[in-house]
C-alpha cells in the first residue's frame, strides 16, 4: 500500500483539489509540501500533533516537508474556528514561541542535510509594502467570494475585524512565495483551513499560471463531535513542562470507547493490519487498546523512557500501588492561612479542579478522596505537616490524580 491509500485508509484525508495528481505526487515523493503553524504559544499542542504525525509520514515516504512558521500571519490572527478575536501577541512574544516550536518540532522531522526546512513568513510579509501588496494580490480575491468561506461566515454575526478579514489573502501569498521560493507544490492543513489553502492554489494559477495542490487533514474529534485535545486545565501540550508526559498518557488513556480505535489509526505509526485486528475488541481488550494508544502517542512525543514510566505510574493507580510519576503540586507558604488551607483550596491550587464550587459539588458528589479515602465533608483542613514525607494524593473521579507537597 503507498502513502497516498495509507492515509486514505487511516481516515486522514478530508478534502483535496485534484485527487489524482495529489496521489502522483505523494506516492513517488515529488511533492514539496508545507503546513502552517502560527506560534501563538510557547508550546505546540495536540492540535498540531496530527500535522507532524502527517510530515512524519510523508517524509518516510520520501517528500520534503517544509513546516512554515507564522512569525508574520501570527501578528494577525487566524479566525478559523473562533468565535473571538486572538489576542494580539507582541514580536518578542511571537520570536520566543518560534524557538520553542522549532525544538519540539524536530523530535517529528528529519532537518538534516536539507531534507526539510524550516522557513518563517515574517522573512517575507513583514517587509511587504501595502500599496504594492494590494496591486499584487488584491485584484485577484473577490470579496464576495472571500465572505462565502465558512472561516469568515461564523464570524460575521459576532464581528470580524478587516484585521482578520487579511488573514486568508496572508496565507495565501504564503503559498505564492513557497511555491515560487522552494517550489513548493503542495499545501496540508486543517480541514478549518480549506477557503484559505483555496486562495492560494488561485493565487499561484493567477499570478504564475501554474496548478499548485491542496489537501486538508480531518480534524480529530471525538464521538460529540468536539475538538479533542482539551481537558478542565485547558490544552494539551506537547510540552512536558506544560503537560507532563503522566497527564499526556492519561488524556490518551481515557479517551471513550468509541474514539479509541478511530485514534489509533489517526495517530500512531502501527501497521493498518495490526489495527485492523482490534476492530472486533469489546470489554476489558478497549482497556488494552486505549493503554496501547497512550503509551504510543507518549512515546511519540516524549520518547519510550518516559512512556514507560507513565504507563507503569498509571498502572500502580489503578492497582493501588505506589505511583511516584504522577504529577505533583507543591503548596506555597502563602497558600496557607493562618497555618491551614482547606480542601477546596487543594483542588484548585493543583488543578484537579478549575474552581471552589466544582471542588465543593465533587466532594458533595463522593467524587473526591485523599490517600485513597473518599471524603465526605467540604470543612476539611489540612496543616503543612499533613503533607510531610511524600505528600498526599488527592483524587478527583476516576481519572484525575495529583500529588501534593508543601
Amino acid at each position: 500500500m503507498k502513502i497516498y491509500e495509507e492515509l486514505k485508509a487511516r481516515g486522514l484525508i478530508a478534502q483535496v483539489t485534484d485527487e489524482e495528481r495529489i496521489r502522483d505526487l505523494v506516492n513517488n515523493g515529488k511533492a514539496t509540501f508545507y503546513i502552517g503553524f502560527d506560534p501563538t504559544a510557547d508550546s505546540l499542542h495536540v492540535g498540531h500533533f496530527m500535522a507532524l504525525c502527517l510530515m512524519k509520514r510523508l517524509q518516510m515516504a520520501g517528500n520534503k516537508p517544509i513546516a512554515l512558521l507564522g512569525g508574520g500571519t501570527g501578528m494577525i490572527g487566524d479566525p478559523s474556528g473562533k468565535t473571538d478575536m486572538r489576542k494580539m501577541l507582541t514580536k518578542e512574544q511571537i520570536d520566543h514561541n518560534i524557538e520553542c516550536f522549532k525544538k519540539q518540532m524536530a523530535r517529528f522531522i528529519d532537518f538534516s542535510d536539507g531534507k526539510a526546512l524550516i522557513v518563517n513568513n515574517a522573512d517575507w510579509l513583514l517587509d511587504l509594502n501595502y500599496v504594492e501588496l494590494l496591486r499584487e494580490v488584491g485584484p485577484h480575491f473577490s470579496v464576495n467570494r472571500m465572505l462565502t468561506a465558512e472561516c469568515y461566515k461564523q464570524r460575521m454575526e459576532r464581528g470580524l475585524t478587516f484585521l482578520e478579514f487579511n488573514y486568508m489573502i496572508m496565507q495565501s501569498y504564503d503559498f505564492y512565495k513557497l511555491f515560487q521560493d522552494y517550489g513548493c507544490n503542495l499545501q496540508f492543513g486543517g480541514d478549518d483551513q480549506w477557503s484559505n489553502m483555496l486562495g492560494g492554489t488561485e493565487l499561484i494559477r493567477r499570478k504564475l499560471g501554474e496548478d499548485a495542490s491542496a489537501m486538508t487533514i480531518t480534524l480529530l474529534l471525538n464521538s460529540e463531535g468536539k475538538k479533542m485535545g482539551k481537558t478542565e486545565k485547558g490544552a494539551v501540550w506537547l510540552d512536558a513542562e506544560k503537560t507532563s508526559p503522566f497527564e499526556f498518557y492519561q488524556y490518551w488513556r481515557n479517551v471513550e470507547d468509541q474514539d479509541v480505535l478511530k485514534c489509533i489509526r489517526m495517530l500512531t505509526f502501527l501497521p493498518l493490519e495490526e489495527i485492523e485486528a482490534m476492530a472486533s475488541w469489546e470489554g476489558s481488550q478497549l482497556n488494552k487498546a486505549k493503554e496501547i494508544l497512550a503509551f504510543e502517542l507518549t512515546k511519540l512525543v516524549h520518547g519510550e523512557e518516559e512512556a514507560v514510566k507513565a504507563q507503569e505510574a498509571a498502572r500502580a493507580l489503578f492497582t493501588g500501588g505506589n505511583a511516584a510519576n504522577m504529577p505533583s503540586f507543591t503548596l506555597s507558604d502563602e497558600d496557607f492561612q493562618d497555618g491551614v488551607i482547606d480542601i477546596q483550596a487543594v483542588l484548585v491550587k493543583s488543578g484537579l479542579v478549575p474552581s471552589r464550587s466544582e471542588g465543593r459539588r465533587a466532594i458533595e458528589q463522593g467524587g473526591v478522596s485523599v490517600d485513597g479515602e473518599k471524603i465526605a465533608t467540604t470543612d476539611l483542613k489540612f496543616t503543612k505537616a499533613d503533607f510531610a514525607g511524600e505528600g498526599k494524593v488527592f483524587k478527583r473521579g476516576k481519572k484525575n490524580f495529583c500529588r501534593v507537597n508543601a
